[in-house]
């Protein structure tokens, strides 16, 4: 800030190009941009001159940019056909490779006991959430998946370490009963008997 309260032209300059940006832009991109300076806290103080207006400044996953205020999305959603609507085995397989990426097809075959179809990887690349992140080094080389910046952008995330764990599934009734019945047995073996125990 300036002396007379007014953002100084640095700050200035940092909010137009975040306004105008395509998409959200890392802090080594806006010094593309905008030039030297104290970017760190013209960040912050953009955040905090935004925060509790109709737009705020937001981080997600060392990117930034401008997001319509959560309480007010309903105002500004716009209904339009979904080309395609996730299946549950998309579903499945974007929640596997947010929770263990960088992940093998053959490890979420594993994790979801089925095959994944090669176009349920293909819709989520399509989406832009999922991406090729490279080759396990293992016999075979086989490639790796992880999921994308727009991946964190659609779900509001600002990292995964903002994913929800167990807990909050829980809370939120998303578990399947199967699932907590097998916790519920502490990790026993459904096949045990109270025999094999004894």
């Amino acid at each position: 800030m300036s002396r007379n309260g007014e953002p100084d032209d640095f700050r200035r300059a940092v909010e137009a190009a975040l306004f105008v940006a395509e998409a959200p832009m890392t802090p080594a991109e806006l010094k593309l941009h905008v030039g030297e300076g104290d970017l760190t806290a013209a960040l912050a103080g953009l955040a905090d001159d935004y925060a509790g207006r109709g737009v705020n400044l937001v981080e997600r996953g060392g990117r930034w940019h401008f997001q319509t205020a959560p309480d007010l999305a309903h105002i500004l959603r716009r209904e339009k056909d979904e080309p395609r609507k996730l299946s549950r085995a998309a579903m499945e397989t974007l929640a596997i490779i947010a929770y263990h990426e960088p992940v093998s097809r053959a490890e979420i075959e594993a994790i979801r006991g089925v095959q994944v179809a090669k176009g349920t990887l293909d819709v989520l690349m399509e989406a832009g959430w999922v991406r090729p992140a490279g080759r396990r080094e293992v016999p075979g080389r086989p490639l790796i998946y992880a999921t994308t910046m727009d991946f964190l952008t659609h779900f509001g995330l600002g990292s995964r370490r903002d994913l929800p764990g167990v807990e909050d599934l829980r809370a939120a009734g998303l578990l399947d009963p199967v699932d907590l019945a097998l916790e519920g047995l502490g990790g026993q073996s459904v096949l045990e008997t109270d025999d094999d125990v004894a």
